[in-house]
């Protein structure tokens, strides 16, 4: 169930709410197949199944995607997805903070590199700069 609901996410993440919902309902209509949970409201499903919603799931799945290209563990170049922000007054923080690149399409905002950025640089540093 989850595999398919997350499969590329990182690439296809849906931005729509009416997409965002459709997923949503699929994993809540999935989880009441499960013997004994279809009385249970769907946060004590997910509680009970070990999950998180989707839109958690998303968030930590592109986060660690970002770690992941910001420290080369990925085979790509980073400069290609992520600006890293250059301003040496930035005393808060970790070293990998990243810049938001301008952009003048409301999709374009929707894209990993871009969404990503407000999060990661919200991280803590001794999250984002563990081995």
């Amino acid at each position: 169930m989850t595999s398919h609901l997350e499969f590329a996410i990182q690439a296809w993440s849906p931005y729509f709410k009416r997409d965002i919902e459709c997923l949503e309902k699929v994993q809540r209509r999935a989880t009441k197949f499960v013997k004994g949970f279809k009385s249970l409201g769907y946060e004590s499903r997910l509680h009970k199944l070990g999950l998180t919603n989707l839109y958690d799931r998303r968030l930590r799945g592109d986060l660690i995607e970002a770690y992941k290209i910001i420290t080369d563990k990925e085979k790509v170049k980073k400069e290609v997805f992520f600006e890293f922000s250059d301003s040496d007054y930035n005393l808060r923080g970790h070293c990998y903070k990243l810049a938001t690149k301008r952009s003048h399409l409301e999709v374009r905002r929707k894209f990993f590199s871009q969404r990503v950025v407000g999060a990661c640089n919200l991280l803590p540093a001794h999250i984002v700069e563990a081995p």
